[in-house]
């Protein structure tokens, strides 16, 4: 750690939280190194359709694409008050053969928002490889705990039991639609390429005199080199904004998800149910040594609460841009987009880490589920004591007066349930077999078949469509 590190503010997403492959991805180096691929790509399409621009020039700007002069730059911007045109000397200083054509028609933006478009083209790739490896990890999960009766829960009060399982399917589906969200966003994600300064090509149409093909085919060529199939129709002097709002809602979509059962992990952390890992030297609280707090998750929480906080600003950018475009996007957007794909980044790698490893402890959700279970049981009870022979509405008031009893000693004395041992006393139920209308399997339903249609269904062709792009997650704080 040098002296500079520790006097001034670090992003503690990248320092603490997201991982080395998202941090580099927003990095100067790959984001500079992006703009020099896109003058060179600029460069070698206006040659190839009849620009006086030499191979001896092309040359000399593929040999310099990776040596960047940084310093230079940084010298050149403090003199011109231009982040571009500052690049765009400091790359002439090392290509002086080429000096005159970088950038020969372009605007800004043509630098910029291309860039930006490609940088979130392989940050979306990134994203959908994380959420694929959670979505695999807590289907195993699933499948594992398939048919584990547990206590569900409506309005946070018991309800009918569900599987953990089943449960689980829950928290992978949400994590499904935004997977399917992400791929939307990657397949009609567009180049800006060849548009010029107010988005009319004038420039670019003065270059080839006028004519209106080449400069069609100059934008379309540009744009399948620097790997996009097709280019925004029409624009101002940028992409429309509104590209950046629907990706940040969709990461703000996955941001949803995850803190949803990020809570769902802490909620049942409360109730010894489940437990996310815990490393052998890992301290829970400084003062309580016997703490096992759900840290991961509850940093879940944190960074996707703040992601989720960003969709406003992309929104607003985008409702904001007057006319062909205002200059009040650029601070928002380079704070926002880089910091939605680190958050979300950060928080897909701790889910991946707690799915790896969730604890289970099988005997504490049998006995919360016992404690619940007399109750739901009694419509099965019911039926049976009827379909024997009883009357219903005679049977009805004795479970109501059983229940109201047992319900009143569990609160008031903190004592047992023991609803089924007043039923099983009571001769309106002689036989009856009332352990076997209680056993919880009788009360999940189609749940452990769901899940085995889910994961059939909805997460096999996931691993199909990943398989051997697994990423491992290490979470490093």
């Amino acid at each position: 750690m040098n002296a500079e590190s520790v006097s001034r503010y670090e992003n503690p997403l990248i320092t603490r939280y997201a991982s080395p492959e998202m941090a580099s991805l927003w990095g100067n180096d790959r984001r500079f190194r992006t703009w020099r691929s896109l003058w060179i790509a600029l460069a070698e399409n206006e040659q190839l359709l009849g620009l006086a621009i030499s191979d001896q020039q092309l040359d000399q700007l593929r040999s310099f694409r990776d040596r960047l002069n940084l310093d230079v730059a940084a010298e050149y911007e403090r003199k011109l008050r231009h982040d571009v045109m500052a690049h765009v000397h400091a790359y002439g200083d090392q290509c002086p053969d080429a000096k005159a054509i970088i950038h020969w028609g372009a605007t800004s933006c043509y630098i910029t928002d291309n860039a930006d478009l490609i940088l979130m083209r392989d940050a979306l790739r990134l994203v959908a490889s994380r959420l694929a490896a959670v979505v695999d990890r807590l289907a195993t999960f699933a499948v594992r705990y398939r048919d584990l009766p547990c206590l569900g829960f409506t309005h946070l009060q018991p309800a009918q039991p569900t599987t953990v399982g089943k449960r689980c399917c829950l928290w992978i589906y949400d994590l499904v639609i935004d997977l399917e969200a992400i791929e939307h966003r990657l397949a009609t994600l567009k180049a800006r390429s060849t548009k010029g300064t107010t988005g009319t090509q004038a420039s670019f149409l003065q270059l080839f005199d006028g004519d209106h093909a080449k400069v069609r085919q100059l934008e379309r060529a540009v744009a399948q080199t620097i790997g996009f199939a097709d280019v925004y129709p029409v624009t101002g002097q940028t992409y429309p904004r509104k590209v950046d709002s629907q990706i940040v809602d969709a990461l703000s979509g996955i941001a949803q998800g995850l803190h949803k059962t990020a809570t769902d992990l802490r909620l049942l952390a409360n109730r010894k149910e489940l437990e996310e890992p815990f490393e052998k030297d890992q301290i829970g609280s400084s003062a309580m040594a016997y703490k096992r707090n759900p840290m991961r998750s509850e940093r879940i929480c944190a960074l996707t609460r703040f992601v989720i906080s960003l969709q406003s600003s992309t929104a607003a950018t985008a409702a904001t841009q007057w006319l062909e475009r205002t200059l009040d996007d650029s601070a928002n957007r380079r704070l926002v987009i880089p910091q939605a794909f680190l958050a979300v980044d950060a928080s897909l790698v701790l889910m991946q880490n707690i799915a790896e490893a969730i604890v289970v402890y099988p005997r504490t959700i049998a006995k919360n589920l016992a404690a619940e279970l007399p109750f739901m049981a009694t419509e099965a009870i019911l039926m049976a004591a009827v379909k024997a022979g009883g009357d219903r509405q005679e049977l009805h008031e004795a479970i109501r007066l059983h229940s109201q009893a047992a319900a009143t000693r569990v609160k008031s004395e903190a004592a047992e349930n023991d609803l089924l041992d007043r039923l099983k006393q009571d001769p309106a139920f002689a036989g009856i077999d009332i352990d076997e209308l209680a056993n919880p399997t009788r009360h999940v339903g189609r749940a452990p078949q769901q899940v085995d249609e889910f994961i059939d269904e909805w997460v096999r062709p996931i691993r199909d469509r990943y398989a051997g792009g697994d990423l491992s997650a290490e979470v490093f704080v």
